[in-house]
């Protein structure tokens, strides 16, 4: 036995993953900073110009002015590609490196983390979020360098004059007080508006996995309804978050408008009374967009740290272990396990939660775990499975025959107990000695958009082509794929569409077996697949009787009449165990089950 230790702590803020590369982030941020000041620079020298022109011999001077204005525009557009180099380099470095960090913490919740959230908020949290960020952090750089740029225009032009001075800090206050107002509104509905698209994305999704049961069931008018419902709600939901700031932003440009316009005119009678010159005047004139884009940059950022912020929130809740659940493993290791199986005096209660933002100030990134409702599956329940036996647990639908294949293999959580394997609670097994032991066929198997091959190679990378070929003929796979004429090679399609479900099961079937686990698993496996396909299903798995321990939930009595040993559950409970005669025989029940699926 060996021990490992703990992976190291996740980066828990973007700030992390930014100071990775602060190198080209810096000079990112002082090329944006250089260009804003050649902004400015050349401002001052255009104002001088027109001093310039209006003495006399002004050619010379004027056209030394404008060279230095084209040098100076030259050296900022250097400065732009510059950023624009780098934005398009690291921005993609630092999504990577989020979308990465993210998938791999989502690898790590149980499955009944996965059962509690829907698939777009995953996905929104995995994908779309990382982006945001990164974009929206870039944007931020570029409006601080115009905000820089409007605020020392605008004190030059107050530096001009006293009055002009007084009435632009007038509007800058009226004019923040409204913002103030309208980003307490936009953050709020920011969220909301978040959420919303999760429910979308994820009814789109299930949508397009499940086009053909659509179709063949006649679902398109019902489903256009809900999908209707679903969209009017978001669209109605984001009419009226936007039309609460739009009306908060349409004041603020308008106090920045009228204020504006008020400034031109106090200009115009300064100039008038020879308290201001031409010159001041054109600058004020010129640049009277400043203060507009001054505000406007300053709410743009409101409007931008609220997008940072809210999916910043969203990205890392995903280590939030009271909402996103983890698998827990311990650190012993061993390189093989033999596969005997004990339950003893197993308890679980499958519990369903909702969760609410917190109202606490100090905790208000955070969710209140509220129980929902909770469904007392197991109380004290105990059996023993030996090694290289085939077992299967029979019972009505809610007995708990998959709870008790998801306790083993730690899918989820027992309330009390002890699960163990070969003497050892699964619960003191680090993560390699328990999913290696375990291999898993589920009902409805996953088969990715690959080659028959790149899929059984997802379960040893490192395979060859004899333990492939031995793994294709234990599954029955083999004279399938001889009347392909790409044979292994051939592309599966998303979801294994190109394949059967007889087929399915059986290349989930290779890609377990090719994992070499004392443990074999399968859950349901034929109760989806028409007689032939079921009995080769079974014949495939009478073949690996005494190779491993076989587990099987069996919803079709007749697939495990030559196991070793049945379990006949009732309520969460083992009413009776033993061979399928023997139950046959004495059990009423269970050959009430077994007569009734074949009459």
């Amino acid at each position: 036995m060996k021990t490992k230790d703990n992976q190291k702590q996740p980066r828990l803020n973007i700030w992390s993953y930014l100071r990775h590369y602060k190198g080209p982030i810096f000079l990112y941020i002082i090329a944006s900073l250089i260009a804003a000041a050649a902004s400015v620079v050349n401002t001052i020298y255009l104002a001088n110009l027109i001093e310039i022109i209006t003495k006399p011999n002004f050619l010379m001077p004027a056209i030394y002015c404008l060279l230095i204005v084209i040098g100076i525009s030259i050296f900022q557009r250097i400065c732009w590609y510059l950023t624009n180099v780098i934005y398009y380099k690291y921005s993609n470095k630092i999504m990577m490196d989020l979308n990465m960090d993210l998938s791999k913490q989502a690898f790590k919740l149980n499955s009944k983390t996965f059962n509690d959230h829907n698939t777009g908020s995953f996905v929104q949290r995995i994908i779309e979020d990382p982006a945001t960020i990164v974009d929206n952090l870039a944007t931020i750089i570029d409006v601080v360098a115009d905000i820089i740029t409007g605020i020392v225009i605008l004190g030059y032009i107050t530096f001009l004059n006293i009055w002009v001075s007084l009435c632009l800090i007038a509007i800058i206050i009226v004019a923040a007080l409204i913002e103030n107002k309208r980003l307490k509104v936009y953050r709020k509905n920011r969220l909301i508006i978040k959420e919303k698209n999760d429910k979308l994305h994820s009814l789109t999704t299930e949508i397009v996995r499940s086009e053909k049961d659509i179709k063949s069931l006649g679902l398109e008018t019902k489903l256009y309804e809900v999908s209707k419902n679903y969209y009017e709600d978001y669209r109605s939901t984001r009419y009226k978050t936007d039309l609460k700031d739009v009306n908060l932003w349409s004041s603020r440009n308008f106090i920045i408008g009228v204020g504006t316009l008020l400034i031109l005119i106090l200009g115009i009678w300064l100039l008038d009374k020879g308290l201001m010159t031409l010159a001041a005047f054109m600058i004020l004139y010129s640049n009277r967009d400043s203060l507009w884009s001054v505000i406007r940059g300053l709410g743009n950022i409101s409007n931008i740290l609220v997008r940072i912020n809210v999916c910043h929130n969203r990205m890392f809740s995903l280590f939030d272990e009271n909402e996103y659940v983890t698998e827990k493993f311990g650190n012993k290791h061993f390189d093989k396990l033999n596969g005997i199986i004990e339950f003893k005096n197993v308890s679980f209660t499958y519990k369903e939660y909702d969760y609410k933002e917190s109202k606490n100030k100090k905790d208000k990134n955070k969710k209140l775990k509220i129980l929902k409702s909770k469904n007392t599956i197991f109380k004290k329940l105990s059996f023993t499975i030996e090694p290289n036996k085939t077992v299967a647990f029979v019972g009505k639908s809610g007995s708990g025959k998959s709870t008790i294949l998801n306790l083993l293999s730690k899918m989820y959580e027992a309330d009390s107990g002890k699960i163990l394997i070969d003497g050892h609670d699964i619960r003191t097994l680090d993560k390699q000695t328990l999913r290696s032991t375990i291999s898993l066929v589920n009902q409805f198997p996953y088969i990715f958009d690959m080659t028959i091959k790149e899929n059984l190679l997802l379960a040893k990378f490192d395979a060859t082509d004899e333990e492939i070929n031995y793994t294709i003929k234990q599954s029955a796979l083999k004279e399938f794929i001889d009347t392909l004429p790409n044979g292994i090679n051939t592309k599966v399609g998303e979801s294994g569409i190109k394949l059967s479900g007889g087929q399915k099961q059986r290349l989930a079937i290779a890609r377990a077996l090719l994992r070499n686990s004392s443990i074999l698993i399968f859950d349901e496996s034929t109760s989806s697949l028409d007689n032939f396909a079921q009995n080769d299903i079974k014949k495939t798995i009478d073949n690996l009787k005494g190779s491993s321990t076989i587990v099987i939930v069996a919803h079709r009595l007749s697939t495990i009449k030559d196991v070793d040993k049945i379990f006949f559950l009732d309520n969460g409970k083992i009413i009776d165990e033993g061979t399928f005669e023997e139950l046959f025989n004495r059990n009423e029940k269970f050959k009430t089950m077994f007569l009734a699926e074949n009459i």
